[in-house]
């Protein structure tokens, strides 16, 4: 192979299994192959994480805590301030948002020096997969924890593994609506809680698992809502403190119901504050997916958890899924099903998926290098790293995906954002790219200015914008330079844009990369 062809390949896996390459890495995956890359990135465990990176998240404190600890730290002095302390109340709101703006912070940083390229770009994918809306309420405190205990330990384990923690995770109870999911007529039900709710039983069914036409039906949705009856937040640490929560007031339903306080019995709930509450859970027995899966309690869940993951349905599902992420918007119908075929082998580890399809000749074939058209997460932080800037404050960053229509932690609906071209090439968004690319290539983004220095904005950074702004042009980072970046990418540019590169003046000929087709495509 020649030294082109190997450059390619190389710039090809770390555009796939890394958000494109820092400088250097082109180069240093040509040498050692880019399979031999690969394979290492498929074993995460042998790659060091660097001490100062480590240290760096370690002093997220956020980030270290369980959703009980946010609950009491950051929603309990907003309940408290309701009582009638507007400025206090302020202030506890502002204090809150600090939960998301830190687990934006950890995963930026992460995207673009983690040497675990593959996790990295397995978190944001699976986070998709499994998405859940920073804005619904009480999930602006339980973001960051729910893709730290619920994805990021699974990212190449057992689905089944993953499934099961997203389930039970506080973030996806409040996102569905599953907490409240109670058997009328039960024990348990009182007030708002006495009626099934099927919102996560139809998205973990549609979305999740077997996908929209993956042989379900509108009953198979009821008995998964009956089954999991009962599968919600434990109520002293949360739900007996929000009565104030959400604009719901201590003297509306969810007060009432809360001081309540009756024992619903069950085990204690766990690290995370998942509990099951056995006085709300219907115990009949149930047909599921043709199935007959009798009353007792959790376990019922348990079972129907597996009957999804164990699915062929599911198994061709996700892998189509990865294989659009990976290969191509439509992916090879033969790659996707052997991807099936090694999931249901496998017993459903990601890793044997991913090294199926990773291994194979249709993820080499050249037919579909530069294919995938960035989605706006993938734009910013592949121009980040590709600069090679020093980021500490990730605002202007976060503040541009949310220019370009994707803010992170910011997607409402439970399919995640898409990753397809179609979805994201269009006029608007190629302007917010090039005004992007302008700016961080002229070196005009505040990237090394402290984040303490700015205020408090939304989740995701929505309201900060690009952090343009001219008073804010402190202490900027020095313009990446155009020979070096090109490098960096490789040098495997088309005759036209070397030339619009090569005859621009020198300030612009960064930006002109980062901004060019071929950066734009991965």
């Amino acid at each position: 192979m020649s030294a082109s062809n190997d450059k390619a390949a190389a710039l090809h896996a770390l555009n796939r299994a890394a958000f494109g390459p820092r400088p250097g890495e082109v180069a240093a995956v040509a040498e050692s192959g880019a399979r031999a890359y690969l394979e290492r990135q498929l074993d995460p465990d042998s790659i060091p994480i660097p001490p100062e990176l480590t240290a760096q998240i370690r002093g997220i404190r956020t980030l270290g805590m369980t959703p009980p600890e946010l609950f009491a730290e950051f929603q309990e002095p907003i309940r408290e301030a309701a009582k009638g302390d507007v400025e206090a109340k302020k202030a506890a709101r502002r204090a809150a948002r600090q939960v998301v703006q830190e687990a934006v912070y950890a995963r930026i940083v992460r995207a673009i020096y983690g040497p675990r390229q593959l996790q990295e770009v397995l978190t944001a994918f699976w986070f998709n997969h499994f998405n859940v809306f920073a804005g619904k309420g009480l999930c602006s405190i339980w973001i960051g924890a729910f893709e730290e205990e619920a994805i990021r330990p699974h990212t190449l384990g057992r689905f089944r593994d993953l499934l099961g923690a997203t389930a039970k995770h506080p973030a996806m109870l409040f996102y569905l609506d599953n907490w409240q999911n109670t058997a009328p007529g039960s024990p348990g039900a009182r007030g708002k809680f006495d009626g099934i709710n099927e919102n996560y039983a139809r998205e973990v069914m549609e979305l999740h698992t077997l996908g929209v036409n993956g042989g379900y039906h509108q009953d198979d949705v009821i008995a998964l809502a009956h089954i999991l009856t009962g599968w919600s937040i434990e109520r002293p640490g949360f739900a007996a403190r929000m009565g104030g929560f959400g604009g719901m007031g201590g003297g509306g339903w969810f007060g009432r119901f809360a001081r309540r306080r009756a024992d619903d019995g069950g085990g204690a709930a766990d690290a995370y504050g998942f509990r099951f509450y056995p006085r709300r859970h219907d115990y009949s027995d149930k047909l599921f997916l043709g199935r007959k899966i009798a009353g007792g309690g959790m376990a019922e869940g348990e079972r129907a958890l597996d009957l999804l993951a164990e699915s062929p349905a599911t198994a061709k599902h996700l892998s189509f899924q990865l294989a659009q992420y990976f290969v191509a918007d439509a992916p090879p119908d033969a790659l996707v099903e052997r991807m099936a075929r090694r999931y249901l082998q496998s017993g459903g580890e990601i890793r044997a998926v991913l090294e199926t399809m990773f291994m194979s000749a249709e993820f080499s074939d050249p037919r579909y290098r530069g294919t995938k058209f960035k989605t706006p997460y993938e734009y910013v932080i592949s121009c980040a790293r590709a600069a090679g800037v020093e980021v500490v404050n990730t605002r202007p960053l976060a503040g541009a995906m949310a220019m370009m229509g994707m803010p992170l932690f910011g997607c409402q609906t439970p399919n995640g954002y898409s990753n397809t071209r179609e979805a994201w090439l269009n006029p608007d968004g190629m302007m917010m790219r090039l005004s992007f690319a302008t700016a961080l290539g002229a070196g005009r983004l505040p990237l090394n200015r402290p984040l303490q220095d700015y205020a408090a904005g939304s989740p995701g950074g929505a309201a900060e914008g690009p952090a343009m702004r001219p008073a804010e042009f402190i202490n900027r980072p020095a313009p990446p330079d155009p020979a070096a970046l090109a490098m960096t990418l490789g040098d495997l540019f088309t005759p036209n844009t070397a030339a619009a590169v090569e005859q621009a003046p020198p300030r612009l000929r960064a930006p002109l990369i980062l901004g060019s087709p071929e950066f734009m495509m991965r």
